[in-house]
Parts: C-alpha cells; sequence; structure tokens
C-alpha cells in the first residue's frame, strides 16, 4: 500500500482537474468525508480529511484536457525528471515549475500515453494522509504496451517488479527502488477503464461507498468485486467523468 515515507519513486501526491472545484468538493465531500479549502489565488485548493491534506484540486488549464485524477511520484530533481522523459519518448505536457516555499513539479506523458506527474518536495514532502479510509491507498496503470511501459517507468524510476500471486491475474506490482511497500501495479487495458493512472481510495465498504456514489450522480464503471487475497474494488467515476476505484481491503487474518 501507499506509505508516507515517500521514497523515491513512489506516490507522494494526487490531483484532481475539474470544472467546477465547488460541485467537486461537495461530491467527495458527500462520499469520503473531505472538506475542500477555499482556492488559492491560482485556483488550486486543498482537499482534507480530519484536518489533513489527503489531495490538491485545480481548474482544468491545458488545452483539451478532460476532468482526471493525476498521480505525481516522489522525485529528488523535477527537472531532470522531465528531461529523462523527453529522451526516453514521453512528453513534457506542463514543464518544471516552482511553487514558492513547497517543491517543484512536472506534468509529463509516457510514451503510450498514460499522464503522470513528478513532485520534489521542498517545505510540502508530499500529501499528510495515506493508507486510511478515504485515503490513496494504490495507484495502478492500465496500458495498452505493458512490456514498454514497464521499460519506460523502470528507466526513470529504477521501480522494482514482480508478478502478481491472484490467481490467474497478469499484474506486475510495484516497489520502490530502494525497497518498501508495494504501491501500485501495472495491468492490460480494460474495455471501460480509462487507461493511464488509476488512483484508489480505501474504504471501509465498497458496497455502501458505491450506492453514494451513484445516488450523488457519479457513475459505475466497474461494479464491486472480490479478488482474493486483496479485497473488494470497483472502479467508479464522478459526475464530471473522472474516474477513480475503491478499496476495501480484506480484512487480515
Amino acid at each position: 500500500m501507499v506509505s508516507s515515507d515517500f521514497r523515491p519513486g513512489s506516490p507522494n501526491w494526487i490531483g484532481l482537474g475539474s470544472p467546477d472545484l465547488a460541485e467537486s468538493g461537495l461530491f467527495y465531500g458527500s462520499v469520503f468525508g473531505w472538506t475542500l479549502d477555499r482556492p488559492g489565488p491560482n485556483g488550486y485548493a486543498f482537499f482534507r480529511s480530519g484536518g489533513r491534506t489527503v489531495a490538491g484540486t485545480g481548474p482544468l488549464t491545458e488545452v483539451e484536457a478532460l476532468p482526471a485524477w493525476t498521480v505525481y511520484f516522489a522525485a529528488a530533481d523535477a527537472a531532470g525528471a522531465a528531461a529523462a522523459v523527453g529522451r526516453s519518448g514521453g512528453t513534457v505536457r506542463v514543464p518544471p515549475t516552482e511553487v514558492p516555499g513547497q517543491g517543484r513539479f512536472a506534468q509529463l506523458t509516457d510514451p503510450v500515453g498514460g499522464r503522470f506527474a513528478v513532485w520534489q518536495g521542498g517545505g510540502t514532502a508530499g500529501l499528510e494522509a495515506v493508507g486510511g479510509p478515504g485515503e490513496l491507498c494504490w495507484a495502478e496503470l492500465r496500458t495498452s504496451d505493458v512490456p514498454r511501459t514497464l521499460r519506460f517507468y523502470r528507466g526513470l524510476f529504477d521501480w522494482r517488479t514482480g508478478e502478481s500471486d491472484v490467481p490467474g491475474a497478469e499484474y506486475t506490482v510495484l516497489r520502490p527502488a530502494d525497497g518498501g511497500e508495494e504501491f501500485g501495479g501495472v495491468a492490460g487495458v480494460h474495455p471501460r477503464v480509462d487507461a493511464g493512472w488509476l488512483v484508489h481510495f480505501a474504504v471501509a465498504d465498497a458496497l455502501l461507498t458505491t450506492d453514494e456514489v451513484r445516488r450523488l450522480g457519479g457513475s459505475v464503471v466497474v461494479p464491486p468485486e472480490r479478488v482474493p487475497g486483496v479485497g473488494r474494488t470497483a472502479v467508479l467515476a464522478d459526475p464530471f467523468g473522472a474516474q477513480f476505484a475503491l478499496l476495501e481491503p480484506e480484512p487480515r487474518r
């Protein structure tokens, strides 16, 4: 699961691009119990749970951008990471940008089309809460070319990879280069799930949370289903179409 030690190459931030921050705040507030801060001068705001930051959100600024969640990975040098992406066939959508007193980020795209970002922590190392109910717990990449995608990210972050022990699953699990906990996985495309990175939020009851998403005007992309040894998962979309997933972890024995 995603941990808060933010080792190099592990997820350390997530951000939602939204056409209406107030409406997104109401939706995610009802689903996960989050509160939304007042946006700053640049239009960016923070989702908080129990007073701790669990995500960021801002207006859609890129041309033709669609509402979506973006996963940020910890980088010691955002400019170096962006340069490496360009050399490896990826795209730098937003060049390294300074957030005064907090850190630097860059918005990137891998060679197969998966959008992601890097965050070089300064005053802010990353999210203040991960892994708990209503918090980021897993990051999953759906891609049309698994071997090429894995070569790209191994070259960029030097991730350790391994095969899932779920029977019948063709799924590669990911760890930071220096060890640590598994934080995500890579799999082939799904007929209903958008290609790219998919954020997973931990919940106590995926069935009840799915019902709440539907009641609030969201949609069910993949209904709750049990994954042996993992728990119950579901893929949903908010009222603007941004996809995200739920993970109800299997009880520890």
